[in-house]
């Protein structure tokens, strides 16, 4: 333990939570395996964890959750802490209505559903109506409503769901008018929905795995189901003989007119389409690079609008006219700017609403069909809006949620520009009492990165304030503000939230991306450390009271900042994180992320950069005394398989770095964090939170 906690009289660190025997943790074997790369030897002593499969390894998951759950169970607080969670929880939470022919739709939970209910209506004033209830396709909730997509005439509804928090998809249909299902049923889809065409759909899926948690993905294919015939019948439509790795997936415009054909495996995509009323219907490519982003927004009955990121970092809109479709035929609709364009909507016959990240927060504007710009709409603050718009009404609506504002729904009206408030939760948490800023901070190479840094007001800034600092770093991702009440009871009882935009994500465009990609991944590391240093510096915090958390490409970002600068922290919480740099790509889609990453075969360089802060391949085994670690995952993860987190577990335990603890907290019918129940996040939430909130020395009022 740190100096200054030694000095501390042995009740003082009992009352705060702090006595603790020497964890024992569970005797994980070693194997002889060394693997070679570009002559160099490194040996992976850890190789078996990586069969999912094997009664070993679940015995080691067993082993390895009895010594987490034993050590949160005597945290003072942690049930408290639940059961305050599940409070702030237990409010109506209801989701953007969208309109489809004549009807609205918009999901619903009455507070602890473990999945949202979808309802509709037939005005909006009108009664609800039970559509589909995800609860009652599991016991456990563990079965979620991945998205439903309806016939142009809305007689037919399909839905797809996932199992567990699984990658994989299943397809059902629904017939609207007597509520009855169809004997219609798809297996082994990913990265789908239904894309609806005459009486049938379009979706993309696999051939059966022989592992469905581990095995690579490959060769996706894109089917035509008919209604009413078994999927073996299904038209096989669109697939790659000559490269596996790489996803395809048809989208039909909203008319119904035009089947745009997706091809993606780099950073971008090549987009192909389908005009269904030319004299020759065919496929025809619209550009040719997969580095860029090409993506339609809509049709009008002359053109066609696509959003694209070629040429334009910043992003822009290209139109093309139907009867001259190719590549590099469209024109400049709305030029790139300053800010980053999120994203562009058609919103009836006669509008686009665009909207810009401007430092990583939201800001919409009004355009006609010629692209003039009516104006700006006016949102309720600084945050995230989100919109939800149709090219057959003229009905807007938009949620907006920011760092202490909770999902709130609102209407837009296209006519007099004004929003009016829709829909309001009712969340046992006072906003008034926070406040959000924005910082700049100056990375280590000069580059200006913002910081958002929520706290109660009149907080002083004296270095003793717990703090909790997020971040992702990758994959064109941007972090813009967002509401989560299990972090409630952590800003109550003083504790200081950040979020750091670093680069790696798209906050201020593709160049922002690329700056934290492949050899330039280490700027990213340095981003998030000088954020940290920056807390110190200005007294927000300091090391003792800093946690750090971060999932997925953010969980790689905790294991290597950590063996970077495990002086810097207190506490990490690390969830299902990319942790071996050399093999990622050998398990399901993880050949996706090599854009990002590069790979370890790709050259003796880039072998060599991804060893040198690969989370797993870099942990100190000399004494440097490391932060406490809660490394999270789930066993039914197959986008970052659990080996990740297994391994970097079993490597943490056995080296030398300190007396601080080192657990990993492997959750059951859980994958990577979609579609997991409210219970499951509760559950998780309370013991990572009630870990961190231990070790900065906090209580709970």
């Amino acid at each position: 333990m740190k100096q200054k906690l030694l000095l501390l009289t042995t009740a003082a660190i009992a009352a705060q939570g702090f006595a603790q025997s020497p964890i024992a943790y569970p005797k994980t074997k070693t194997v002889n395996q060394v693997d070679e790369y570009f002559g160099v030897k490194v040996a992976d002593p850890y190789r078996w964890l990586e069969d999912d499969n094997s009664a070993e390894t679940a015995a080691w998951v067993e082993a390895e959750n009895k010594v987490t759950q034993d050590y949160i169970s005597k945290i003072p607080f942690r049930n408290a802490l639940k059961e305050k969670m599940m409070k702030l929880q237990n409010y109506e939470k209801m989701g953007i209505p969208f309109k489809h022919h004549g009807k609205y739709f918009f999901y619903k939970n009455n507070g602890l559903q473990n999945q949202s209910v979808l309802y509709e209506m037939d005005s909006l004033d009108g009664t609800p109506r039970e559509v589909l209830d995800p609860n009652k396709l599991s016991d456990d909730g563990t079965v979620a409503l991945k998205s439903v997509d309806f016939s142009k005439d809305g007689r037919y509804m399909a839905y797809t769901i996932s199992r567990s928090g699984s990658d994989w998809n299943e397809i059902y249909v629904k017939d609207m008018k007597d509520g009855k299902m169809l004997d219609d049923h798809i297996v082994w889809a990913k990265f789908t929905n239904a894309s609806w065409q005459g009486d049938g759909f379009y979706y993309s899926a696999y051939d059966a795995p022989k592992s469905e948690l581990s095995s690579k993905n490959e060769y996706q294919k894109v089917y035509y189901h008919k209604l009413g015939t078994p999927q073996s019948q299904d038209e096989l439509v669109f697939r790659s003989f000559e490269e596996p790795l790489m996803f395809h997936m048809a989208y039909v415009s909203e008319d119904e007119r035009f089947v745009y054909m997706y091809q993606s495996g780099g950073d971008g995509n090549v987009l192909l389409v389908k005009d269904t009323k030319s004299e020759n219907p065919r496929f025809i490519r619209l550009n040719n690079s997969y580095d860029y982003n090409f993506s339609p927004v809509g049709n009008d009955d002359k053109h066609i609008y696509i959003y694209t990121n070629e040429n334009a970092p910043m992003a822009k809109v290209l139109v093309f006219d139907i009867d001259n479709l190719g590549v590099g035929k469209g024109r400049e609709f709305i030029a790139e700017g300053d800010a980053m364009l999120s994203s562009l909507q058609m919103a009836g016959k006669n509008h686009f609403i665009v909207n810009y990240e401007k430092d990583a927060a939201s800001h919409a504007y009004l355009l006609d069909m010629q692209g003039k710009n009516l104006g700006e709409i006016q949102l309720p603050g600084i945050g995230t809006a989100g919109f939800s718009t149709s090219e057959d009404t003229d009905e807007v609506f938009y949620n907006f949620t920011s760092y202490t504002t909770p999902g709130s729904i609102y209407s837009y009206d296209m006519a007099t520009g004004k929003s009016k408030l829709f829909w309001k939760p009712n969340v046992k948490f006072d906003s008034n009492r926070y406040i959000t800023e924005q910082v700049f901070y100056t990375s280590k190479d000069g580059t200006r990165v913002p910081m958002f840094i929520t706290h109660k007001k009149g907080m002083k800034l004296n270095g003793k304030n717990p703090t909790l600092l997020y971040a992702y770093g990758g994959f064109n991702i941007s972090l813009t503000p967002s509401f989560n009440v299990n972090r409630i009871p952590f800003l109550e009882n003083g504790g200081v939230y950040v979020v750091a935009n670093i680069r790696g994500g798209a906050e201020y465009g593709d160049k922002w991306h690329r700056d934290g990609t492949k050899m330039k991944k280490q700027n990213v590391f340095d981003d998030f450390i000088a954020a940290a240093e920056y807390l110190i510096a200005n007294k927000y915090t300091s090391s003792e009271k800093l946690a750090i958390q971060g999932g997925s490409n953010g969980g790689l970002l905790m294991g290597a900042v950590t063996n970077q600068r495990p002086d810097l922290f207190r506490a990490v919480i690390a969830q299902v994180g990319v942790m071996d740099m050399l093999r990622y790509h050998l398990f399901t889609v993880g050949w996706n992320w090599a854009p990002d990453y590069g790979r370890s075969d790709d050259s003796k360089e880039m072998f060599e950069y991804l060893r040198a802060y690969s989370p797993l391949h870099n942990i100190k085994n000399d004494g440097t005394k490391y932060p406490a670690i809660l490394v999270t995952t789930g066993d039914h993860d197959d986008r970052v398989v659990p080996a990740h987190s297994f391994k970097y577990a079993a490597t943490l335990q056995a080296a030398n770095t300190g007396d601080q603890p080192k657990l990993i907290r492997i959750d059951s019918k859980a994958g990577h964090g979609s579609g997991k129940p409210i219970s499951k996040i509760i559950d998780e939430a309370a013991d990572y939170y009630a870990f961190m909130m231990k070790n900065l020395g906090m209580k709970i009022k």
